[in-house]
Parts: C-alpha cells; sequence; structure tokens
C-alpha cells in the first residue's frame, strides 16, 4: 500500500509490544509507515519492530516518567525522524469492588491511561505542530458506558476523551488534528483474562449480544488505520458503536437498573475479589513502576 498517505511518515504506537498496539503497528508498517514502538516489554517490542516490512525502532520507556519519555522521543527523532503521527494506546485495567481496592492500583491505571497518555500527546506535540501531524487517543465504550468492578479503568478513559476533545480544539489552528478511537471489547490478553474472573465474565455476558462480542486486534488495527490515513476525529470499532455513542445518556440509568438485579445474585455465589493486573501488559507495569520506586 505505497500509495497510502502513510508511506514513509514516521509514526510512534506507545503500548505496542503486543494486542492492538502491535497489531496496529503491522497494518501501519503494511501502508508504508516507519514506527517507533514504545512500551515496557524491551523483547516483545523488539520481536514485533523485527517483523515489521518497514523501518521501526522499539524503546522501552515508562510513559508515566516524563523524563524517561523525553529521551525516547529523541530517540525517535535521532534515528527515524520526526513523527507525525502519534497513537497513544498504552492502557492497563484492574477490576474489583471499589471498596475494596487498593487504591495505590487505582490511582495507577489513571496515571498510565490518562497522565500516561498526556505526557505522550505534550512530549511529542511540537512535532505533529512542525508536520501538521495527527494524534490519535485510544479511548474506549468505558469513556461514555460506565460499568460497575472497573472504576478505575471506565473514569480513565473517560478522562482521555474529555483530555482528547480539548486538545483537538486548542491545536487545530496549528494543523494538527486529534482523534479519538471508541474500542468495544478486543480478543486482547487483558480482556481474555478478565473473562478469567466469574464477575467481569458475567457482566459482559449480560450485555446485549452485539456489546458483548470479541473482535480481534487485527480488524481493531485495520479500522484505527483507516482513521489515521483520513484524520478522523472519532473512530468507532465496530461501526455500530457511534449509534450507542449518540445515545450515550442512556447508558448509565440501564447499567444501574441492570446492575441492582445481576450483582446481588454473582455476590451470593461467590464474593467479590480485586483482580490485580489484567493481562502480561499490566504485569509488565507492575514490575517496571516497582523498579521506579
Amino acid at each position: 500500500m505505497r500509495d497510502s498517505p502513510l508511506a514513509n511518515r514516521i509514526v510512534v504506537v506507545t503500548g505496542a509490544a503486543r494486542g492492538v498496539g502491535a497489531a496496529t503497528a503491522r497494518e501501519l508498517a503494511r501502508r508504508g509507515a516507519h514506527l517507533a514502538l514504545i512500551g515496557h516489554e524491551r523483547t516483545e517490542l523488539e520481536t514485533v519492530a523485527a517483523a515489521l516490512p518497514t523501518r521501526a525502532l522499539a524503546v522501552e520507556a515508562d510513559i508515566t516518567d516524563q523524563g524517561t519519555l523525553e529521551a525516547a522521543a529523541e530517540q525517535v527523532r535521532r534515528r527515524l525522524g520526526r513523527p507525525s503521527v502519534v497513537v497513544a494506546n498504552a492502557g492497563i485495567a484492574h477490576g474489583g469492588p471499589f471498596i475494596t481496592t487498593d487504591m495505590t492500583a487505582w490511582q495507577r491505571v489513571v496515571d498510565v491511561n490518562l497522565t500516561g497518555s498526556a505526557l505522550t500527546a505534550h512530549t511529542f506535540l511540537p512535532d505533529l505542530i512542525g508536520t501538521a501531524g495527527y494524534y490519535l487517543q485510544i479511548a474506549s465504550l468505558a469513556a461514555f458506558g460506565a460499568a460497575p468492578m472497573m472504576s478505575a479503568y471506565c473514569a480513565s478513559k473517560a478522562g482521555a476523551e474529555a483530555f482528547a476533545h480539548a486538545l483537538g480544539a486548542e491545536v487545530a489552528h496549528h494543523g494538527v488534528a486529534v482523534g479519538i478511537a471508541y474500542l468495544n471489547w478486543t480478543a486482547t490478553d487483558m480482556i481474555q483474562e478478565a473473562d478469567h474472573h466469574a464477575v467481569l465474565r458475567e457482566l459482559r455476558a449480560h450485555m446485549p449480544p452485539p456489546a458483548r462480542h470479541l473482535h480481534s486486534a487485527d480488524f481493531v488495527a485495520q479500522r484505527l488505520s483507516e482513521a489515521v490515513e483520513n484524520r478522523r476525529t472519532a473512530v468507532y470499532t465496530p461501526a455500530w458503536l457511534r449509534l450507542a455513542h449518540l445515545a450515550r445518556t442512556a447508558f448509565p440509568p440501564l447499567v444501574l437498573r441492570r446492575s441492582r438485579h445481576l450483582l446481588p445474585r454473582l455476590e451470593a455465589e461467590r464474593p467479590f475479589h480485586p483482580t490485580g493486573s489484567l493481562g502480561a501488559g499490566g504485569r509488565a507495569d507492575d514490575v517496571a513502576h516497582r523498579r521506579r520506586q
């Protein structure tokens, strides 16, 4: 796809060691982009980078550490060039009752998903202004369809959505476009591991059939890459989420009504416990965060 507007562009993808990030890197490279992959897991990042058909760079960095992130950005500029696209994909999730949640872990989810995204945008914004580039914030159905047992994740994604809206209005006159990607359930190790926990599995199972369906990371990556090519302000994966978004004010009362009936039964069957970090990416963040402390 060398006729793609992404051909020979430098694209940064955070959280690119696995899942949606890795799949998106592969799809963007297929369209001719050169990739800078940023995340915790150096070995996995290097494996993804080595398999790409275009120039690629793997940089280990914690997106919540501004100094480390700025050093990573300098490495990207020096070795690949000035990026014109940034995909803020890195994210983690914990589940479980808020009342028994370790608030340090709760805050870490917000730090990665919201503050880390903002630091990513801040670090690369001079490049995007210089290239009239594009910033894509990976959000979620959780940004407007908040669910019980996932309070940190929902709060962080709602915050990331609001941040992207504010940033887009602030930098539009510089020629920078900002997009938000609303993703539904995707077959990543984070989501698949959530299904190992009965209450999270049951909550997803009681969603309407289209809403509980798992989509492949490759399917999502294709949609995200099309959004990058077209500098879209919003992308919905799957497409029906656009309709759900229009009806977002209906979600809180519907979720409340369903939860009032479902959670007492589930709680009677087995106690609810915090899940800890979901997926290998979340556990990699745990390890990296402990090292920094």
